[in-house]
């Protein structure tokens, strides 16, 4: 039995990839035909107008364009490319702005947290302060004091801390479907938190260091 041999395929150029209804499924071999060789096998087409302005104030105008060639013709599903693509991303959109509402949340308690951490530990020392003070200490060596001790435990805890995240973050490599153009160790990120830290770090020791080196050192003496 004779089998037929397939038409002959002219091939007339080569495009890039493309993701037309997912960003998470793998991309598809596709190739691209004339409708005119193939058309019992077209269910619906889609067509792309380009526009000086607004999309959606050209919707009429094409609207009645297509009706002047084909009334019976349906036309439905008008949408922008902007709009196209966001649908393919809304369930991303809505992950992301979840974990940057809980990310952001995360951080604000750190930074509570580590400001009354410090603050508390400055303050307890106000005994101290007076004592080195009513010993002939400077106010200004005792605020730098202060503030290299503080810092430093920050420095360590923020390089552990930051340690620990870009070891952990292998297990975020799984979910690189859901990042587009951003890797799992950002280095912006992790710049920018541990930036905070620091500031949040600085400030905390820094305004009960400064309120205790004002105090009259035979006050601080007496502090409990």
């Amino acid at each position: 039995m004779d089998i037929a041999r397939p038409d002959p395929i002219e091939i007339i150029g080569i495009v890039k990839d493309a993701k037309y209804t997912s960003q998470r499924d793998e991309i598809p071999a596709t190739m691209y035909r004339p409708w005119m060789q193939t058309p019992g096998a077209i269910n619906a087409m889609t067509f792309e107008v380009r526009t000086t302005g607004d999309p959606k104030a050209y919707v009429g105008a094409i609207r009645q364009a297509v009706r002047d060639i084909e009334p019976n013709l349906p036309l439905n599903n008008i949408k922008t490319q902007i709009e196209q693509a966001d649908e393919t991303l809304s369930m991303e959109r809505l992950f992301a702005k979840l974990m940057s509402l809980f990310g952001l949340l995360a951080q604000q308690l750190a930074s509570i947290g580590l400001y009354g951490v410090l603050a508390y530990s400055v303050s307890r020392r106000t005994h101290e302060i007076g004592i080195r003070m009513a010993l002939g200490a400077n106010r200004g060596r005792m605020l730098t004091m202060i503030l290299r001790q503080g810092m430093t435990l920050t420095v360590i805890g923020v390089a552990l801390g930051l340690g620990g995240a870009y070891v952990l973050t292998k297990y975020l490599e799984s979910l690189n479907s859901m990042l587009f153009g951003i890797q799992p160790r950002d280095p912006i990120t992790f710049a920018a938190s541990a930036v905070l830290i620091t500031l949040v770090a600085l400030v905390s020791c820094f305004v009960p260091a400064r309120r205790a080196t004002k105090v009259d050192p035979m006050v601080a003496l007496r502090y409990e």
